[in-house]
């Protein structure tokens, strides 16, 4: 009697479709750029497909106008992310920010822009204290300075900063203006910098290297004698500078500030961080996956604004992305 023919299998003994689904997934995971920078340009076919004249260079601008400081944003959830650990008071570091510098624009951008960055300075300082000599869960210590900050400056909105919100010429050149016939934004210029440092001083440094280490296994570096809260108290003044930078960037943009100046970011500054393959469990991913990660959202946010998408429903599908992504991510790192 004859028996039927068995499925073929591939060499460790799993049906070709399960190897395929197999070889697909460890392609994603070992190089998700592949897959974003596909993500990325079948967005921006539909997003000109939706409106034609988003492919021109005006529209090309918009989007990049918005995933600039959405991009240096998502830097600083990218290096805390790395160690295990997030920041849910950037957008609030941004705003901050970027009140202090309408305030101090009439003394001079640079006197403005120093003041602006030493916000970030200061609170990324006290967040990095609470968690790593405190240990304070990441989580509280930033949403409780978001909330010390939103109370702090409501204040002084109506009194000390009263009358400044806004800012000055120069910061406006920065934020929104452009250069070679009005086609490159200043903002991508400030953002490809912190991109070369951020890239450098995660694959080229010590500090970099003890990161990824430290979201990998803190308790391992700390037995080989490295001082874990310092590096983590770096890496949140890192991030507070960052979250600075990108405030200093939204303000120049709109060209006044207010206490909602950048609270839709926090969401999305997460999501492309996520999106471009960094952990949130820490020790996996790195800044180009988020610069993709934050292009991707920006084209993504214009095909919904066409769409005429409110706001409301694009931080539902930021929230399904992270969500779908940390499932995905944490599904990969079970495989055996």
């Amino acid at each position: 009697m004859s028996h039927p023919t068995p499925p073929a299998r591939s060499e460790t003994g799993h049906a070709p479709s399960t190897g395929f689904v197999a070889r697909a997934a460890a392609l994603v995971s070992e190089r998700p750029t592949l897959a974003l920078g596909g993500t990325l340009v079948i967005l921006v076919i539909i997003t000109g497909i939706i409106e034609p004249n988003y492919l021109a260079v005006s529209g090309v601008r918009n989007t990049l106008l918005q995933a600039a400081p959405l991009g240096i944003l998502a830097g600083a959830q990218t290096i805390l992310m790395l160690t295990g650990g997030i920041d849910l008071s950037v957008t609030m570091v941004a705003t901050a920010s970027a009140y202090v510098a309408a305030n101090q624009s009439p003394s001079g951008a640079a006197v403005a822009i120093l003041l602006g960055v030493f916000v970030g300075l200061v609170v990324g300082s006290a967040n990095g204290v609470g968690v790593a000599v405190f240990r304070v869960n990441p989580l509280i210590m930033t949403l409780a300075m978001s909330g010390i900050l939103l109370g702090l400056f409501t204040a002084w909105a109506q009194t000390i900063l009263k009358g400044s919100t806004q800012v000055g010429p120069f910061i406006k050149l920065i934020g929104a203006g452009s250069f070679l016939g009005n086609r490159v934004p200043y903002s991508v210029v400030v953002w490809a910098a912190v991109a070369v440092a951020l890239i450098w001083l995660l694959r080229r440094t010590g500090w970099g290297r003890l990161l990824y280490a430290i979201g990998d296994n803190e308790v391992a570096v700390r037995l080989a004698g490295v001082r874990v809260w310092q590096v983590r108290i770096t890496a949140y003044i890192a991030a507070g500078i960052l979250g600075s930078i990108g405030g200093i960037l939204l303000g120049g943009r709109t060209g006044a500030v207010d206490l909602q100046l950048a609270n839709a970011f926090l969401l999305p500054s997460v999501a492309a961080a996520v999106i471009g393959g960094t952990s949130i469990f820490g020790g996996v991913g790195g800044y180009a996956g988020t610069i993709l990660g934050a292009l991707i959202l920006s084209v993504l946010n214009s095909m919904l604004t066409f769409l005429n998408v409110g706001q409301a429903i694009q931080q539902v599908v930021y929230g399904a992305i992270v969500l779908a992504l940390a499932w995905g991510y944490a599904g990969l790192t079970r495989r055996p």
